[in-house]
């Protein structure tokens, strides 16, 4: 490690995400070998009729600034004419927009971070729809965002957006594996990795590259003609792909919302005997506020659930038995550290070589 002298980088770190910007501060911090924090300090305020306002408490003139939001934190609350109410991604967004307007004539750049990609879910239209995530995208950029950065996009196609700006999108699939590997103790020369539907195939095919097994799929058949809570209701899974029986199986996938599908899919390897089944996804957002993976733990129809930290996850989740946090803040201030010192990313877009070494050194420990 060496010395930075370059003093051009500062943090705004919402309240939000305040606990996981502090790990990313800290991860600077130790990789240029100081011990004085970047995190600017800020007010985020709400006047009692739900209007919002930001003031940055410290010079950020000629700096480098990168904004870190969760806009899927849903636990910040306010007052608003004297009942309690809940910031939702839209005001999340928004205090983002707030915090751009408040140093945008004074940073020298201006980098977004949201792992969770706002309006991520809303990425094509079918008919008379909104396009919300692109229109986002479209915004940061006229008010002046020179960077944009997010986590496992749900369709990285979105960034034909904002086709002249930067758009850098990173996997934390090789901060995941290498947390399995460690903790995970099976044959890892009997795995099978499955997608739950069509959209996450090249997750599942990433992943089985790397363990070099092969990858199944299952297909959900959907009911077209009926819209339940924003979507249409699934019928049935059809899988395809190699056998199921005695496998230790990984279902792979970027989100889960209120979990329902992911449970189906394990109810229907469990159908097909397989032995252990491990989840795999980027964001759990737990809708329902996760009583159904309890059941489903406790019926044993999985093993346990990987996710990380780039979401808020509810605390009464964090400590279940079936459920493995891997942290994330540590490979985001490697990602800032690097870009704000203009350095090549590539060996944090591809680390994979490091998970194949940890993984042949496990499966020859246990031979």
């Amino acid at each position: 490690m060496k010395l930075i002298e370059d003093d051009s980088l500062r943090l705004i770190v919402m309240n939000n995400c305040h606990d996981f910007g502090k790990k990313v501060d800290q991860t600077i911090r130790k990789e240029r070998k100081t011990t004085k924090s970047y995190i600017v300090p800020i007010i985020e305020n709400r006047f009692n009729n739900g209007e919002g306002k930001i003031v940055i408490k410290e010079t950020i003139r000629n700096k480098d600034v990168y904004i870190i939001s969760d806009v899927g934190n849903h636990s910040s609350t306010y007052e608003m004419y004297g009942y309690t109410t809940h910031i939702g991604p839209d005001e999340h967004f928004q205090d983002i927009k707030r915090v751009i307007s408040a140093i945008r004539s004074h940073a020298n750049s201006i980098t977004v971070i949201t792992p969770l990609l706002y309006a991520s879910r809303q990425h094509k239209r079918k008919g008379r729809e909104s396009l919300d995530c692109a229109l986002a995208l479209q915004e940061l950029e006229k008010i002046g965002v020179k960077n944009i950065i997010t986590f496992d996009a749900h369709d990285p196609s979105v960034q034909n957006a904002i086709p002249c700006s930067p758009f850098e999108i990173f996997y934390p699939t090789n901060v995941v594996l290498k947390h399995f590997i460690k903790k995970e103790k099976i044959d890892f020369n009997n795995i099978l990795v499955v997608s739950p539907d069509t959209g996450a195939m090249d997750r599942a095919r990433y992943y089985s590259d790397i363990l070099k097994t092969n990858v199944g799929m299952f297909y959900k058949r959907r009911d077209l003609s009926k819209v339940i809570d924003g979507k249409n209701p699934i019928i049935a899974h059809e899988y395809l792909g190699s056998e199921i029986e005695g496998k230790n199986i990984i279902v792979v996938d970027d989100m889960i919302s209120s979990g329902d599908s992911m449970i189906e899919v394990a109810h229907e390897l469990k159908k097909r005997k397989a032995n252990k089944v491990y989840l795999i996804a980027t964001f759990s957002l737990f809708t329902n506020g996760g009583d159904n993976f309890n059941k489903a733990y406790e019926s044993g129809l999985f093993d346990k659930l990987y996710t990380t930290n780039l979401s808020y996850i509810l605390d009464s989740q964090k400590n279940k038995p079936w459920i493995e946090i891997v942290d994330c803040s540590n490979f985001l201030g490697k990602i800032i550290n690097t870009l704000n010192q203009k350095e090549s990313i590539s060996h944090l877009l591809n680390g994979k070589e490091e998970v194949i070494k940890l993984l042949n050194n496990t499966i020859n420990t246990h031979q």
